[in-house]
């Protein structure tokens, strides 16, 4: 080969040289920040954070500038999501792009990627936000997921070398793949994450149904007393003390404070004192640590750290001893107790609801309950009235009870007026509990879900008492000629009063109150004179 033929061939390698040597670097770039990405994609499955990230590296490691992504959105639109270097409150109102729109939307309805020597040289660019060079490049790849489009990823290198446009467009694929993968990850996540949130809710609203007000039945002006008070009190952190008979429904009450109190989403913890001997009570109370004693072969919360941000009902506080009380005042006072075995002291913020059936002022006066602890628990009183002083409320909680029964039962209960009578007649000593169970031992008896009065039983008594002890015999005797029945008995004193409802109860020994019931569950029409 000539002089003059060898220059020319090394004219043509230098350029050759040159280029492969700004390729070769330029790969070095790209491997470190693909490196880069990778780790940011592996630290997190927020995406929205994690795409943050990924567009700085583009931009500090690779010399990829004004990075964006954009997100299919349900609605088929194209969603801008994050632009490296602008901040978040230019991208409100929210920059959406349609199928075909700009370069961005060609992408979307291409789903291939686009190389643009200069921006200034396309038409189609629409440049939304105003942030594009236009005498400089600009890349958009389409980020799928299992070959369905997700989204976009668009850069505009920071260089003019229209040679190397092609291994940019190649590593920006490559990126794109990767956050495809990151984005349907952190998708199933959200959803995932979402639906739960979703359920969390539908059981508290559930829950709430279940255990608020509408659980607690009752429409005499004794209960709508007790209502009031438990929605004035269900606001505030203010210790409760719910008293009256076994049966009454305490811990219905307490149910409806937790679930309609600012504590609600947390937990509401219950422990019956009554049904605990004091050192396993200790233990339940305040946990204990590992080797405390013979059988704690691990570490335990107690009730007090279980119910920490919520409330603890302590049923039948009446019950504990005098040794425990201390202790347990100790805690009420310093909102901080030790587990047993453990020398670190634990807060816990709870709130308190106890409840009992004892005369606690008694209990105080002869020593058993210490006073302190009395008023330290005594600060909002509820007292519950038992069913025989609210009768009227019969009938409401029969048919609140035969429908929790009935679901148990899976089949639609009835009962006969005459037996809603006679469940009315009878003064309850057992007060709602014996209730549901006298309701549920006649769903038993019951073939076809029908109660009729003689399915109504009370274990321990042969019958009901008489409605004589209603109606003594000082009533007239043409009211006892006329009294086949329940409602003869009450229209016949009604009558006999000229339909004043106060002497028709004088006539029947009732109250006032009493003989009003009878007329509403009798289903008496009122005769007007």
């Amino acid at each position: 080969m000539n002089t003059a033929g060898m220059q020319r061939e090394r004219e043509v390698e230098a350029p050759n040289g040159a280029a492969n040597a700004q390729r070769h670097d330029l790969h070095r770039v790209h491997l470190d920040a693909l490196y880069g990405v990778s780790q940011v994609l592996s630290r997190s499955l927020d995406y929205r954070e994690t795409i943050r990230e990924v567009l700085r590296i583009l931009d500090e490691s690779a010399a990829l500038g004004r990075g964006l992504i954009s997100v299919l959105e349900p609605d088929g639109s194209l969603l801008v999501q994050c632009v490296h270097g602008v901040h978040p409150a230019s991208l409100e109102p929210p920059v959406r792009y349609q199928s075909g729109e700009g370069v961005l939307g060609f992408v979307m309805e291409k789903n291939r990627t686009v190389i643009l020597r200069r921006v200034q040289e396309e038409r189609r660019f629409s440049n939304k936000m105003g942030i594009y060079d236009p005498l400089l490049p600009f890349i958009a790849a389409p980020i799928k997921v299992a070959g369905n489009l997700q989204g976009v990823l668009a850069v505009q290198p920071q260089s003019e070398e229209e040679e190397l446009l092609e291994d940019r467009a190649h590593f920006l694929e490559m990126i794109a793949n990767l956050i495809g993968q990151s984005l349907r990850l952190s998708l199933q996540v959200e959803l995932e994450k979402r639906s739960l949130l979703e359920e969390r809710d539908l059981l508290r609203r559930a829950v709430r149904h279940q255990h608020g007000f509408d659980s607690v039945v009752g429409r005499s002006g004794a209960m709508r007393r007790v209502f009031e008070q438990v929605r004035l009190v269900a606001k505030w952190n203010t210790t409760v003390l719910i008293r009256g008979e076994t049966g009454t429904g305490k811990e219905l009450i307490a149910n409806a404070i937790h679930y309609n109190s600012p504590r609600a989403r947390g937990a509401l913890v219950k422990l019956n004192c009554a049904a605990l001997p004091e050192n396993l009570l200790e233990s339940e109370l305040f946990g204990h640590e590992r080797g405390a004693f013979t059988g704690a072969i691990c570490s335990r919360k107690g009730r007090f750290e279980q119910a920490d941000g919520g409330t603890l009902f302590l049923d039948e506080i009446g019950e504990i001893s005098p040794a425990f009380q201390a202790k347990l005042l100790r805690v009420l006072q310093e909102g901080e107790f030790e587990r047993i075995g453990g020398s670190r002291s634990i807060k816990a913020d709870v709130r308190i609801i106890a409840a009992t059936h004892r005369d606690l002022e008694a209990a105080v006066d002869s020593g058993d309950f210490r006073e302190d602890l009395f008023y330290r628990l005594n600060v909002m009183p509820l007292n519950l009235p038992p069913l025989r002083e609210r009768l009227e409320d019969v009938p409401d909680i029969c048919h609140h009870l035969l429908m929790k029964i009935g679901d148990a039962q899976k089949r639609k209960l009835r009962i006969a007026d005459a037996a809603l009578c006679c469940l009315a007649r009878y003064d309850w000593p057992g007060n709602v509990r014996e209730l549901e169970n006298c309701l549920e031992r006649a769903a038993v008896l019951s073939e076809d879900g029908q109660i009729d009065e003689e399915l109504i039983r009370f274990p321990g008594r042969e019958r009901l008492p008489a409605p004589a002890r209603a109606y003594p015999e000082a009533a007239p005797d043409d009211m006892d000629a006329a009294a086949s029945s329940e409602r003869a008995r009450v229209i016949a004193a009604l009558e006999q009063a000229g339909w004043v409802q106060a002497k028709a109860a004088r006539l029947l020994n009732m109250t006032s109150r009493q003989i009003a019931y009878r007329i509403q569950t009798l289903k008496i029409a009122r005769k007007q004179l």
